[in-house]
Formats: structure tokens, sequence, C-alpha cells
């Protein structure tokens, strides 16, 4: 493909908090910085995600006494993995990874704001109603297709990319750009999972390679 006015690469959540030595580490993370700075060069339109939790944020295990990180709790809006203290507001953990190209953004969206709900998704909340008001900015700019790359292909990435499918955008993930946390299970890694979903939906997966 070759991007075009119409196109959007969207970047999610490349924080330090997500890589190697970070307090959430994606294995390898960091390693999807070099392809992210080269994949912003081909595109008009880059927006990027920015987890950006306050203290105390409800996805925090600290928050559930008694609770310890990846345990999950039932909230209001469903099951909730609880997760250690990341990229909380302000802090060194929350920052952009060091070397991602971040002046060629038309968009930061900063996301898990609200301490009483979570936001994988770029478009909505894990209430499932609540929107980051991304999808009618991109409309508003005239954007059909969304490219997506960064952290975590099984996580945020993998809720961001069938959100834009739901908002009638053409979807792609670049399989060279992303990385995932890979939690295991007894039907596999989730990973491969949420590849398997993401191209039931049909959403492209593509490498960089395609991408003049």
């Amino acid at each position: 493909m070759k991007p075009g006015p119409a196109d959007l690469l969207l970047v999610i959540d490349v924080q330090v908090d997500f890589l190697p030595g970070g307090a959430l580490p994606v294995p390898d993370g960091d390693a999807v910085v070099r392809p992210v700075n080269a994949l912003q060069q081909r595109f008009r339109h880059v927006a990027l995600t920015q987890d950006w939790h306050p203290l105390g944020h409800v996805s925090f295990a600290t928050s559930h006494p008694g609770r310890e990180p990846f345990q999950t709790v039932t909230l209001g809006y469903g099951e909730q993995v609880l997760w250690p203290e990341h990229c909380v507001q302000g802090s060194v953990g929350a920052a952009f990874a060091p070397g991602l190209e971040t002046s060629r953004a038309g968009l930061i969206v900063r996301k898990g704001l609200n301490p009483r709900l979570d936001s994988y998704s770029a478009f909505l909340e894990a209430d499932r109603t609540t929107r980051t008001g991304l999808a009618g900015a991109l409309h508003e700019r005239g954007i059909r297709r969304v490219v997506l790359c960064g952290l975590a292909t099984d996580f945020c990435v993998l809720w961001s990319a069938l959100d834009a499918r739901e908002a009638g955008l053409e979807v792609l993930v670049v399989e060279d750009a992303v990385a995932g946390i890979d939690v295991p299970s007894s039907a596999g890694g989730s990973v491969a999972a949420a590849w398997a979903r993401m191209e039931a939906l049909g959403i492209g997966r593509i490498g960089m390679a395609d991408i003049s």
C-alpha cells in the first residue's frame, strides 16, 4: 500500500513503562521504536496514544488490598485484569520511549485518565460506552483507513483495532512494528488469539515491506 491523504498511522502506547526494565514490560517492546519511526515518514497523518493513569487507578493491583498483579476482579463494567502500577501521569514511565519520533503527530490521545475506569482502546474505554473522541477527530480529518503499530499486540493494539473497525474504518496492523505480552492460556498464547480475532473481523495483517 501507498499511504494517501485518507490514511492514518496510529501508534499505540510506545512508552517507557512498556519497554524492558519498565513497570509493565512487553518482551522486545523496545524493538518497535525503529520500525515505528520509519513508518511515520511514510504517512501524512500520524496519531500517538499514551496511557495516562492517575495514582490509585482502579486497574492497579495496589488499589485492591490482598490482590496481586495479573489477578482479575469484577468491576461495574466487567472483568478487570489487575496490573502493576504503570504510566502514572507525569512520571518517567508514562513518557514516550526514548528515541520515539513524536514531532510528526497531529494528535496525541491520552487514555485511562478516569480513576474508576480502564481503557485499552484508543477509541472506547472499558465500559464500552465512553468515547475518547478519536473516531470523531478522524472523521473530521477525512480518515478512512487506520494502520496500527506499537504495544501491546494482544491488549491495546487489539482493542484499538477492533474499535476502529467497529467505527467503520478500514484497519491494518503492521506485524513487524508491534510486540505482545502473550499471556499463556489453555487455548494457547494471547498474541495468537489476538491475531485470529482481528483476522476474523477483516482486519488486515501486513508487514513493513508492504508499505511504500
